[in-house]
């Protein structure tokens, strides 16, 4: 980064300046020099530095004048004072006004190195904090356009994320796997990174393989010809060539079975498709990302998600943090959803009293992101004032430790019966809800998982794991 680096130094004792030109040339800096005011300014005006070292006593203008002057013409001028004997007040004054850094005279040339090098860390981190808030305020505005939603929050994690997001988008064809608990919001992350990149203006597709059956696969995904099969009455495209030159999100991609995945594996290696009752294979064009709220690569260790599928879709991976792991984000989002709903429904601008926002903040929120936008959600159309009291609020006190955010049955309807001294073990509360679900259903799994708000094929893989069957 030194290369890039320019810097002014400017002091009217020459030697002082020839000293410190030379040792910063050395160390690979392009250095500009000036002993004088008004020549210092021709300078900044000509090539506009990245730093300038400015001693406090100058002739014909002092050096808060000179600080003053640069920042007028370049505010992004990072500025280092010298200060002598007895200068540091105007020091501390220069500090107020702008200047970041100083040293002392006499002073070693290591002391204006460490000076530099703590104003070029500063310069590097304003920029990419600059770039963070540029990138997440264009992201919101091409959400807000596409799907008229926006991504909120202050939070390091959720810059972090975005960062990434923004990265990857410049890579088109790169496969991404977003990994986060069920209501962090992978689907809006996989909207985000589609309409950052170049592929904004086709086609994003979105695909839950939970809820598609194995007899349907191929159809869905690659498409059949007429009379491929009985039904079969005229030709489908598949999923890929309805998304070609755009986006395929594959959530829940856990939840895809073995079989299937070896044929999704063979089309992203070779970008090619095959409609059933075609002997013809069709180039597409499509970036492939996909979603789960399970370690894939442990499933794949335990050979219950293929190794190989796990590493093609392993290229970039965008984890999404809990809620409860990013609390800061909490107001932001009760301020979004509120505004939301209070238009939805009519209702003048609202806002959380300090104790409705106490509770909002020591909250777990296992279902995360979700589950606060549904809990303002309730909470506008019960309030009948402009302000949320806490008891607009309905919190699931049963997972207020946090322990799990993959809460899966948290609108199945059934866990409202399970005696208040259950306890906290995930695994026996789920297979207790199966049980009750199993029970009421007269053991018909599709109606059981109706109950639980699931899946056969997700209560026909928890069944297993619990050795239920």
């Amino acid at each position: 980064m030194n290369s890039k680096l320019s810097i002014l130094v400017v002091d009217d004792e020459q030697r002082f300046v020839d000293e410190i030109e030379e040792f910063l040339k050395n160390k690979k800096f392009k250095v500009l020099s000036a002993n004088h005011p008004v020549k210092a300014l021709e300078l900044v005006k000509e090539y506009m530095p990245d730093i300038a070292i400015l001693d406090i006593r100058l002739p014909g203008m002092t050096g808060l004048e000179l600080l003053h002057e640069i920042k007028k013409i370049k505010p992004l001028t990072e500025v280092i004072m010298i200060s002598g004997h007895g200068d540091m007040n105007t020091v501390i004054e220069a500090m107020r006004k702008g200047a970041i850094d100083y040293f002392a005279k006499p002073f070693r040339l290591a002391d204006v190195y460490k000076a530099i090098i703590r104003t070029q860390r500063f310069i590097q981190i304003n920029s990419e904090l600059k770039a963070v808030k540029s990138n997440m305020d264009i992201l919101s505005k091409k959400l807000l356009d596409n799907i008229g939603v926006r991504l909120v929050g202050n939070s390091l994690a959720t810059k972090e994320m975005i960062r990434m997001m923004t990265k990857v988008a410049q890579t088109p064809n790169t496969s991404v796997l977003v990994l986060g608990e069920s209501g962090t919001g992978k689907e809006l992350v996989a909207h985000g990174i589609h309409y950052l990149s170049s592929r904004s203006n086709k086609m994003f597709y979105s695909v839950n393989c939970s809820a598609i059956p194995e007899t349907l696969f191929e159809s869905e995904f690659f498409g059949h010809k007429k009379g491929a099969f009985t039904g079969a009455e005229t030709d489908k495209e598949g999923w890929f060539e309805i998304a070609d030159g755009g986006t395929l999100f594959l959530d829940e991609i856990s939840d895809m079975p073995l079989v299937q995945q070896a044929k999704l594996l063979r089309v992203l290696e070779e970008r090619k498709v095959s409609k059933i009752g075609s002997r013809q294979s069709k180039q597409v064009d499509v970036r492939v990302i996909a979603a789960s709220n399970t370690d894939l690569e442990k499933l794949a260790n335990e050979n219950k998600f293929r190794l190989d599928l796990f590493h093609r879709l392993n290229i970039f991976v965008i984890n999404i943090p809990s809620l409860r792991t990013r609390k800061e984000d909490i107001p932001a989002l009760c301020d979004y959803y509120l505004k939301m709903y209070a238009r939805l429904f009519g209702k003048s601008s609202l806002l959380l009293n300090k104790e409705a926002m106490e509770k909002m903040m020591d909250y777990s929120f296992p279902g995360n992101v979700r589950e606060l936008r549904n809990i303002i959600e309730r909470a506008v159309i019960l309030c009948e004032g402009d302000e949320l009291l806490p008891h607009h609020l309905q919190l699931s006190h049963s997972h207020g430790d946090g322990k799990d955010g993959a809460v899966m049955f948290e609108a199945s309807g059934i866990s409202s019966d399970i005696p208040s001294d259950f306890g906290l073990d995930l695994e026996e509360n789920e297979r207790q809800l199966i049980r009750k679900a199993l029970s009421r259903s007269g053991n018909n799994k599709s109606k059981a998982a109706s109950l639980l708000n699931i899946t056969w094929q997700a209560l026909d893989r928890r069944m297993k794991k619990y050795n239920m069957e």
